[in-house]
């Protein structure tokens, strides 16, 4: 059968096969899935992800070992499994979510619900815009430009991933430039705010997008650069103990903006989605319990649907943030990068 077939191949030849899945799908499939019916559409999405699931053996092994690590006795053995499967599932489902954000993102808009829009309005009428807190979860990017379509301005706080993956040609850059980052682009009020290394001036200009009444989104469950990482703090987050960075407080603190906390939740059917927007969280007095307020809020979402987190397949990311030991040996990392293949973080991840 084809995965007998698959295992004869050298690991190299996987992985590009892979890796050309990917950009067949995002480039060519996806496209026509979302200009058909939802329902058949998402169906398919949803069936490509079973596909996946099914064949790609080292990631699924690494969500379902990066799950029991970081949620334990959470889930059972049978959740884990369903869990792993919906992670793919999710991940085949975002690629037409943002093939969908076409004449001003009403195929999209009228599938996604926006819950606690009032929160948006009241923060509008002061003026001081609000700071979306929020991770790396379901189809955070397409709900964003949903949200903007909505008439509510969005900027977001965030590297994009095609930016800086390594190993990435100069051409494979371009086509997730034109492909997927460009869809998401038009529904912003301005460029990403990018905290690239010794980038200093992240929050003047999140400050101004906010003077400006914007909606500004940071995803609070990336872990620090090398040069941020003496202002990163020490904070309970899925049962552990990790070191994120707490700007998303300092910002609120500075600017008087509320901080709503923001996740987008995707229906059993897979194509209708909510966008759940919060009342404002407490931001006044210690920065470090007001930002521990803002991390609980994001470990809640992720328990309450833990197949929507992006990272369950990336070790390195979930071990640089502190859920899981860095231990890894050569033969794993090798497997692990000729795995590698577009569903696991999209390229158009902001960071």
């Amino acid at each position: 059968m084809g995965d007998n077939r698959a295992k004869k191949q050298p690991r190299h030849s996987r992985g590009l096969l892979r890796g050309a899945g990917g950009v067949v799908y995002w480039g060519a499939v996806a496209p026509v899935l979302a200009r058909m019916p939802a329902a058949l559409g998402y169906r398919l999405a949803r069936l490509r992800g079973d596909w996946l699931y099914r064949t790609q053996d080292f990631k699924r092994a690494a969500v379902s070992q990066n799950l029991r690590q970081v949620l334990g006795d959470d889930l059972s053995p049978a959740a884990t499994a369903e869990v792993t499967r919906d992670w793919f599932r999710l991940a085949s489902c975002e690629a037409v979510d943002v093939m969908r954000l076409r004449h001003k993102t009403r195929p999209l808009r009228r599938l996604i619900e926006i819950r606690g829009k009032k929160h948006l309005e009241a923060a509008r009428a002061a003026g001081r815009g609000a700071i979306l807190c929020t991770a790396h979860f379901g189809s955070y990017n397409s709900g964003f430009s949903v949200l903007h379509a909505s008439g509510f301005p969005v900027t977001t706080i965030g590297r994009w991933q095609y930016k800086y993956t390594a190993g990435m040609s100069s051409a494979e850059r371009r086509f997730w430039k034109l492909v997927l980052a460009r869809r998401v682009w038009r529904h912003r009020a301005r460029p990403n705010i990018e905290p690239w290394t010794g980038r200093f001036q992240v929050a003047a200009l999140a400050a101004s997008a906010l003077r400006a009444n914007e909606m500004v989104t940071i995803a609070i469950d990336v872990s620090p650069l090398d040069c941020d990482k003496a202002r990163a703090v020490s904070v309970p987050f899925l049962g552990g103990q990790v070191e994120l960075l707490p700007g998303v407080v300092a910002l609120a603190q500075h600017t008087g903006a509320p901080v709503l906390m923001s996740f987008v939740y995707r229906s059993a059917d897979y194509r209708h989605q909510v966008l759940e927007i919060s009342a404002p969280v407490p931001v006044t007095g210690d920065p470090a319990a007001a930002f521990e307020r803002c991390v609980a809020g994001v470990s809640a979402a992720i328990r309450r649907a833990p197949a929507h987190w992006a990272y369950w397949a990336s070790t390195d990311d979930l071990a640089r943030v502190g859920l899981i030991a860095a231990e890894q040996d050569a033969a794993e990392q090798d497997a692990a990068e000729q795995d590698k293949a577009p569903a696991a973080v999209s390229p158009a991840t902001t960071r």
